[in-house]
């Protein structure tokens, strides 16, 4: 049986994000999801090595690779668009879980437990909070860059979603904020040094 569940995922270039917004540096949810899985990995690793948690990183790494993969079928409803009220959240959730459920039913049926935990199983919910937390960290450096490249479209965006990371309260992510996210301001001379 032919399977078209990787040509689908590999539609994720395709999805635009921040479409709201005036962009300098355009985004799109495969780019995305590879920069959530990068700093998933290193915020696991800093739970891990700085803070002597018991973290399964590599499944946390799987996670977030497939985190916003439904977005093919959905495509990226803007934050504000989807956090407008309760309604609109809970029915944007049942359309995401349909669209897991169809990504699945996609795969060959040897592998369908494989991308039925990757895809549609994310009850673990101490590494939803880490790539949640890479989610958040990823709209941060976003806005970082873009207000270092002078587009103020980002300002406000940027301060809403340092409240969000302060509500974590995660001190991997305090760690993050003060070893690795200030490099983002700084031009590639600065940072080849």
């Amino acid at each position: 049986m032919e399977s078209h569940l990787l040509a689908n995922l590999y539609r994720v270039r395709y999805i635009e994000r921040w479409s709201l917004m005036r962009n300098v540096m355009k985004e799109n949810v495969a780019e995305h999801s590879y920069h959530v899985s990068l700093l998933t990995h290193c915020l696991c690793s800093i739970a891990s090595e700085i803070y002597g948690k018991q973290i399964n990183t590599e499944k946390a790494v799987t996670l977030s690779l497939f985190h916003d993969v439904t977005e093919v079928f959905t495509g990226d409803i803007p934050t504000p668009v989807k956090h407008h009220n309760r309604d609109i959240l809970n029915n944007f959730r049942d359309i995401e879980k349909l669209a897991a459920e169809k990504l699945v039913k996609q795969a060959p049926n040897e592998l369908k437990h494989v991308y039925q935990e990757a895809i549609c199983d994310s009850t673990d919910d101490e590494l939803m909070n880490y790539i949640k937390a890479a989610d958040l960290i990823d709209a941060y450096l976003k806005c970082t860059i873009e207000l270092s490249a002078g587009n103020r479209e980002f300002v406000v965006a940027k301060k809403q979603i340092e409240e969000k990371i302060i509500q974590l309260n995660m001190p991997e992510v305090d760690y993050f904020l003060r070893h690795f996210a200030p490099s983002f301001e700084k031009t590639l001379d600065e940072i080849s040094e």
